[in-house]
Formats: structure tokens, C-alpha cells, sequence
């Protein structure tokens, strides 16, 4: 019992991770499915490589660095502003600093002065950098700002870089003599980026102390006009300098040079490309996800239509249900309707082919039979009526293989030639009135007359033009006025009505023969029927009827039969003819 209570527990863990691998093992099939179809990938890719291009551009050609430098510079030249007043004011008279000139002295004359306001030795308001650097450091030392002040001349007078408090400790960071140079790979790189991040700025030298109108802006701070540049490093960080003039009552007294640390402006373009890189990597995901599922949408019906169309292919006795996605309003619903609409009328047309072979077969076995028996009959006939009859049976039976043979090919060759002959518009007057014409002119032995007539239905086109294939609808109308012809009796008439409806047309052929027996008007259009008790055997290949179909279903349009009736005195109907109706649509 010891050893059963101790195994118990030792099992039921098992199961969790046996779920858990079941899990993992169904994600990773999951995967490797999705992994391995190529619309799947094409979808993915082709959405990450927008994204991607979309990231890229922002990234490459984004304003924030522009607008960045724009608005350092005109803090710059405010805070320049405010620092280049408060050392002007700093600055003292110097009084030793007022010369007079002897000669001028002689020179005066009774009345006359000499003094500073003349213009010959102007006051001198100089810049004491010992009154200007406490200044300097309490105004630029929170600011992480480099600031430089130079006389008239261009000479260097302060820099916040070696300003230092009383007591405090100048350190200066010296390159060790052992420090390995630079390899080219790390030259390769420095040089990438000063490529990118230079463009079409300047390169950022340091001038010496008594260079100070080697700057640019510096030059123009001198003549009284702020002025700013924009320089790259030699590592490609952006560096950006402010020259504001020093000015007491419009004196010029030297030029205050304000720059930014190097890489104080790429290290913040290096923070929001950092975030916008956190959001392309957001979008990446989002967008792999929902591109894996659009793509499970459109590849997995495509490839379940695929396997079922291989399965049409490779099992073509039985019907093959493709998947119903027509209830998407999509391409994907649309292609399974097609595919499952060619299917079925393939499946149709070849259950079509194998009864019209067997119905062949059949039709041509009975005649070849009765010939086999007469030609083997033939011989041991004693008489010559016996053999004269004998050879009518072969005659009758050759000429029912003749128009068995020619019924036949005509019937196999409707569906080709209708495929490939395109449609044209067919006057349905012209046509009715030269069939018409024919069979009156042709048959005029059996005493049946043929009229046609032409009728319009309100609101329904002036002219009787479909589209169609005239000659094949020209021999429907005539297989249909031969069939009236041979069931009308002697004297009787055969009618052809045409009606012209808003859609259409409809040929209405009246005969005045017995009529359609109730349970075959459903079976006449069927191949090889025949219902003629009153012509000889083997006479019709009751294949006219059926091609009639086929021709009119071929333009879209419907055939059926049906008997006119009249109503007896006492009530009773009477049948006093047959009618076949074609209806065909305008095109």
C-alpha cells in the first residue's frame, strides 16, 4: 500500500505537461505550415517591406533633427541676448584709459575745447574678465552651454571650458601615449557616420585663441550682427554656435560665442528614432500577426480548392464535392462558385457523353442486328421473294444506319461548334420567313400549308433581333416545322407565330395532328424517343427533337411542349393539336 500511495502522486503532474507539450507541438505544426506556404510569406514580407520602407524614410529624412537645431538656435541667441548684456554691464571705465594728444592742445584757439565727446579718444569700456567670468559661470554653467567671449580684435579673452571656481581643481583629460590608433574598421565607421550625418554642413575645426574671427559668426558678431552656424564634428555629431555682440550705448566691446556640446543634438534625434524604432518593432508584430491571419483567410480556402480540384483530377468517375465558400463576398467566394459550377457541369457533360454512348450503342445495335440476320438469312433463302425481301430489310436497315450516323454526328458536333462560334445578332424575321419559305417550297406533297406570322408584345422593341447563331436556330425552327408537318393531317396547316417580348422572343409552332400523349410530353425530347404508331419502324432517329434542345438551351433560352385544347358544348376538352413553345432571351 505504501508503495501505491507514493506512485499516485508521482503521476498526476504528467498531465499538465503533456498538455503543455500537445500545445507547443500544435504551435510549432501551426507554424511550419504557415512558414512553408508562400502566399503566407509573400503576404508577410511584402507588408513588413512597407513598414519598413515607411520606418526608413522617417527615420532617414525626418524633420525633428531640423526642427531641433532651429529651435536650439534661437534659445542660443536669447540666452546669448541675456548674457551679452549682463557683461556689458559689468563692464567699467577705465579713466587711465582717456588720452589727450599735445599737438591737438597747440592747435586750439581762444574759445575752443578739447575733450573725449569729440570723437578723438572715445571712452574705452573694456572687458575686465575678471568682473565677466562669475558672471559667466553662474549664467552659463547650468546650461551645459560652451561659451567663448572675444574682444574687437578677434582675440580670445574667456572660455567657460577653463573657468574654475576659487580653490577649485583644473583637470584636464590627457590621450594616453599607449592608446592603440584607431583600426580601419573603426575609421570605416567614424567615416559612415560623419557621411550621414554631414550632408551639406561644414566641418567644425577649432580655431586658435587669436582666431576668433575665423568663425563666421563670430566676424559678423564683431561688425554688430548676431549670426549662427551649423557644423558637424569629425565623428558626424551636429555642432551648433551662436555670436551675439557685446554692446554699451552702441559701442562694440566683443563678440560672445555660445555652442552646444557635440552630440547634445544627436543624442536626442538618437532618442526619438529610438522610440519610433520601439514603435516600427510594435507594428512589425501587430502587422506579422494580422498578415498571418489575412493569409490564412486567402490561402487556406485557395489551397483546400486546390486539393479538391487534384481530387476532380484524379477521381473523375465520381462527383468530388468542392468546398462552399460562396458565402463570402469576396474573389475566394466567387472562385469556389466557379469552381464548383465547372465541376458540376463537367461532371454533367460527362454523364451526358456516357448516356448518349450507351444510347448510341443501343441505337446502333438494333439495326446492325436485324442486318447481321438478314445477311446471314440471305443465303439459305430458296425464292427470289424471299430474297427480295430479305434485301429490302438490308436496304431499310442501311439507310437507318446512314440517318443514325448523321443524326449522331450532328448531335456530337452542336456543343463544339456552338463553343466556338461566337454570337451574332439574328434577325428573327428574316430567318422565320426564309425557313418558312423553304419548307413550303421543298414539301408541297403532303398538302400541309405553313404560315408564319409576327406579333409585339406593349412596350416591346420594333425589330425581332437576338443574339444567337442563325444557322442553328434557323434548323430548330426548321426540325420543328418538320416534326408539325409529319403529325398534321392531309390539308391540315402548320402555324409559326414569332412574339417579340420586352426580354426576347418566343416562336410559338402550332400543327393540327393528335396531339402529345400525357405521359410522354415529358419524354420527347429525350435522344432516340419516338412516338410515330402511324410511320413504319425505324423511320426518325428521334434525335431531331433532342438537338432542338441542346441548340436552345446552348443560347439560354427554354423549349417545352404542350397540347391545345378546346372546350366541347357538354364541357369535355378535346385535343385538336400539338404546340412547341422556344423562348430565347434578348442576349
Amino acid at each position: 500500500m505504501t508503495v501505491e500511495t507514493n506512485e499516485a502522486p508521482l503521476e498526476r503532474p504528467s498531465e499538465p505537461a503533456g498538455g503543455i507539450l500537445a500545445t507547443v507541438r500544435r504551435v510549432r505544426r501551426f507554424v511550419a505550415f504557415k512558414g512553408f506556404s508562400s502566399l503566407t510569406r509573400r503576404i508577410v514580407l511584402l507588408n513588413l517591406a512597407g513598414l519598413c520602407a515607411l520606418v526608413s524614410g522617417i527615420l532617414y529624412l525626418s524633420e525633428f533633427r531640423s526642427g531641433l537645431i532651429d529651435a536650439r538656435i534661437q534659445s542660443l541667441l536669447v540666452q546669448g541676448e541675456i548674457i551679452a548684456a549682463a557683461i556689458a554691464s559689468s563692464a567699467q571705465v577705465e579713466t587711465n584709459a582717456i588720452t589727450l594728444d599735445p599737438d591737438r592742445l597747440l592747435e586750439l584757439q581762444a574759445g575752443e575745447s578739447y575733450g573725449p565727446e569729440d570723437g578723438f579718444a572715445p571712452l574705452e569700456f573694456p572687458i575686465n574678465p575678471e568682473r565677466v567670468a562669475p558672471v559667466l559661470r553662474r549664467l552659463v554653467g547650468p546650461t551645459r552651454t560652451r561659451a567663448r567671449i572675444y574682444d574687437r580684435e578677434g582675440q580670445l579673452l574667456l572660455d567657460s571650458r577653463s573657468l574654475y571656481s576659487r580653490g577649485e581643481i583644473l583637470r584636464f583629460d590627457l590621450p594616453s601615449p599607449n592608446e592603440p590608433k584607431p583600426g580601419f574598421l573603426e575609421r570605416a565607421w567614424l567615416g559612415l557616420q560623419l557621411w550621414f550625418g554631414r550632408g551639406d554642413l561644414p566641418l567644425y575645426r577649432e580655431m586658435g585663441p587669436q582666431a576668433g574671427k575665423s568663425y563666421p559668426e563670430v566676424a559678423s558678431a564683431a561688425l554688430g550682427t548676431k549670426a549662427s552656424e551649423v557644423r558637424v564634428d569629425e565623428r558626424g555629431q551636429v555642432v551648433v554656435s551662436v555670436a551675439v555682440p557685446i554692446q554699451r550705448f552702441r559701442a562694440i566691446l566683443g563678440v560672445l560665442l555660445l555652442s552646444t556640446q557635440s552630440g547634445e543634438i544627436d543624442a536626442a534625434v538618437k532618442a526619438e528614432r529610438f522610440v519610433i524604432v520601439r514603435v516600427f518593432l510594435v507594428a512589425a508584430a501587430v502587422m506579422v500577426l494580422l498578415s498571418v491571419l489575412l493569409a490564412g483567410t486567402i490561402a487556406d480556402p485557395v489551397r483546400k480548392l486546390a486539393a479538391a480540384a487534384e481530387r476532380v483530377r484524379r477521381r473523375i468517375k465520381t462527383r468530388v464535392e468542392i468546398p462552399d465558400f460562396t458565402a463570402r463576398a469576396d474573389e475566394i467566394g466567387h472562385l469556389s462558385g466557379a469552381l464548383r459550377d465547372m465541376t458540376s457541369a463537367l461532371y454533367n457533360r460527362i454523364e451526358a457523353i456516357e448516356s448518349f454512348a450507351a444510347d448510341v450503342a443501343h441505337e446502333l445495335k438494333n439495326p446492325l442486328t436485324s442486318l447481321r440476320s438478314a445477311v446471314e438469312t440471305l443465303p439459305l433463302a430458296k425464292t427470289d421473294s424471299s430474297r427480295s425481301r430479305l434485301l429490302e430489310v438490308i436496304q431499310h436497315d442501311v439507310k437507318r444506319l446512314d440517318r443514325l450516323i448523321s443524326d449522331i454526328s450532328d448531335a456530337s458536333r452542336l456543343d463544339a461548334e456552338l463553343q466556338r462560334q461566337e454570337a451574332a445578332t439574328v434577325d428573327l424575321k428574316q430567318l422565320l420567313e426564309m425557313v418558312v419559305g423553304l419548307a413550303q417550297d421543298v414539301r408541297k406533297d403532303d398538302g400541309v400549308n405553313v404560315s408564319l406570322a409576327f406579333e409585339r408584345a406593349a412596350g416591346a422593341p420594333q425589330d425581332f433581333n437576338i443574339a444567337g447563331h442563325a444557322s442553328r436556330l434557323g434548323q430548330v425552327v426548321d426540325n420543328l416545322v418538320s416534326n408539325a408537318r409529319s403529325f398534321s393531317p392531309q390539308g391540315g396547316s402548320v402555324r409559326v407565330i414569332c412574339r417579340r417580348v420586352k426580354d426576347g422572343a418566343e416562336i410559338v409552332v402550332d400543327d393540327d395532328g393528335p396531339g402529345i400523349r400525357p405521359d410522354a410530353l415529358s419524354r420527347i425530347f429525350e435522344r432516340f424517343y419516338t412516338d410515330r404508331p402511324h410511320q413504319g419502324f425505324g423511320q426518325n432517329s428521334g434525335l431531331g427533337l433532342s438537338i432542338s434542345r441542346q441548340i436552345v438551351e446552348a443560347h439560354g433560352g427554354r423549349i417545352w411542349a404542350e397540347n391545345r385544347t378546346v372546350t366541347d358544348p357538354d364541357g369535355t376538352p378535346h385535343v385538336t393539336g400539338a404546340r412547341f413553345i422556344v423562348r430565347l432571351p434578348a442576349g
